[in-house]
């Protein structure tokens, strides 16, 4: 690829797909452009996965010449699907231009525009307002087919896009009145490609943050995790509290911040508000998971709540993890989680603070597996990891990695009569017992004993067992 910047010329390489996509809309004589992130991920040299383009042909013309197209909504924009199945499709939309945004999220008239000019100037970001102009093609290679462009930048993007800036196009004012859920855009965008927002922006941000109350909240819950997942989460919760968006979006985070935790007898240096960011940053650095993630944000979120200082001094956070987990419920309701999103954000929450005395028991270790879950015993580590580290500890301790051998030995065992080498099938057939409590009794009587290692979970030794436990009952 190379860049011209006199001219502006850029030599691309696009999917087989795309290039036949412009080439019908030349052959017809309509405009078409390559718009959007596409575009700014092949000015950053980035692999490029979301196809959009923008057209003056209108939607029915388009389905003229477009076999297996179909119009999605009223804006102008038509699908094709992708030809490896579950991609992203390919989206090419009508130049309009917008009137009036009563609910701040959609226009309440679009009017079909002649131009390029007028499609840009309705875009959110200057960097996502950059579009490519084909001029012809060149060869192809390995499934990729060459082009030369022309890049049309009516708003500086390209420059914003060398100095890592977030820019609204015109007035910002108007973009995020225009859609609230470009207020949150902005940040996740930042997350993303690790870029600042201009101070214009930022400032309109914060005056407009109580917007998002406009925007339904699965587009917000949405939002609120890809800048989780992103790869500059604690930077993202960082744009989200000093725009005012975190207060709007999660009050209950917000009422963490000044709530001090240094006293005798603790070892946190941070308040909770600084430490559960502090800790969010260091499980990024081990945690992909969004949910993980936002349980090691709101691990401590329970702490405003039960804050006790005694009079030696000594602050206490009595049963704050139980406090916590109710409030981690009540987010995951109104930020419309699923049920499973919402389940394994409470168990994170309620179980963080598990104890490390070596004195516990194997039958604690084991209680402990179930409350958590086997496939979540990685990820409640890790928050426990992130919550050392954002306390000013040490990333690990003896204790700690004591407590993680003998989890491994207790998953040894098994957590259930599922668990058992053996089955009620087994029972019924070696003892030619009926469907029945019995068969349930026996299965349980074994289990006990294999919990407590008095047999080992092996399938000929419970057969063993099974018959013996049947004599003695004789």
């Amino acid at each position: 690829m190379y860049l011209k910047y006199n001219g502006l010329l850029m030599l691309v390489k696009v999917p087989r797909k795309v290039s036949e996509i412009i080439k019908i809309f030349q052959s017809k004589g309509f405009e078409i452009y390559i718009v959007g992130g596409a575009v700014r991920d092949i000015i950053m040299g980035k692999d490029t996965y979301d196809w959009d383009f923008t057209t003056n042909a209108e939607p029915d013309e388009m389905l003229k010449i477009l076999p297996h197209a179909h119009y999605t909504n009223d804006y102008g924009t038509v699908v094709i699907p992708n030809e490896k199945g579950k991609e992203r499709p390919y989206e090419i939309t009508t130049f309009r231009s917008e009137f009036g945004y009563s609910d701040t999220r959609r226009p309440d008239k679009v009017v079909w525009g002649k131009t390029l000019d007028d499609d840009v100037k309705r875009r959110d970001f200057t960097i996502n307002a950059l579009a490519l102009k084909i001029a012809k093609k060149l060869q192809a290679t390995d499934g990729l087919i060459s082009i030369d462009c022309q890049l049309i930048d009516l708003f500086n993007g390209r420059k914003d896009l060398e100095h890592k800036l977030i820019r609204a196009v015109g007035d910002p004012n108007e973009r995020f009145s225009e859609d609230a859920l470009r207020l949150m855009r902005a940040i996740r965008i930042a997350s993303e490609l690790g870029f600042l927002i201009e101070d214009n922006t930022f400032k309109a941000i914060k005056t407009n943050a109580p917007l998002i109350h406009k925007i339904s909240k699965e587009r917000v819950r949405d939002e609120f995790l890809k800048i989780l997942s992103s790869p500059h989460p604690y930077e993202g919760i960082m744009l989200l509290k000093n725009s005012s968006l975190l207060q709007e979006i999660l009050p209950e985070m917000e009422k963490t911040f000044g709530v001090e935790q240094k006293s005798p007898e603790r070892h946190h240096i941070y308040d909770v508000g600084t430490h559960s960011m502090l800790s969010l940053k260091f499980v990024a650095q081990r945690n992909s998971d969004p949910i993980v993630r936002l349980a090691t944000l709101i691990h401590d979120i329970g702490k405003p709540t039960s804050y006790k200082k005694l009079e030696s001094g000594v602050i206490t956070f009595y049963n704050h993890e139980i406090i916590g987990a109710n409030i981690a419920k009540r987010i995951a309701d109104r930020l419309r989680f699923s049920k499973k999103q919402k389940e394994f954000l409470y168990t994170l929450v309620r179980w963080h603070q598990f104890s490390l005395d070596e004195r516990q028991t194997d039958s604690a270790i084991r209680r402990f597996i179930r409350n958590v879950r086997l496939e979540n015993i990685t990820n409640i580590i890790d928050l426990r990891v992130g919550d050392r580290l954002g306390g000013g500890a040490r990333e690990t301790s003896w204790r700690l990695e004591e407590f993680k051998k003998r989890l491994i030995e207790a998953q040894k065992q098994p957590f259930s009569v599922r668990d058992l080498k053996i089955d009620g099938y087994d029972v019924m057939k070696i003892l030619k017992l009926k469907p029945g409590p019995e068969v349930g009794k026996i299965l349980n009587e074994i289990f006990k004993e294999v919990q407590d290692n008095k047999i080992e979970n092996k399938r000929e030794i419970l057969l063993q067992k099974m018959k013996k436990i049947t004599a003695g009952n004789d």
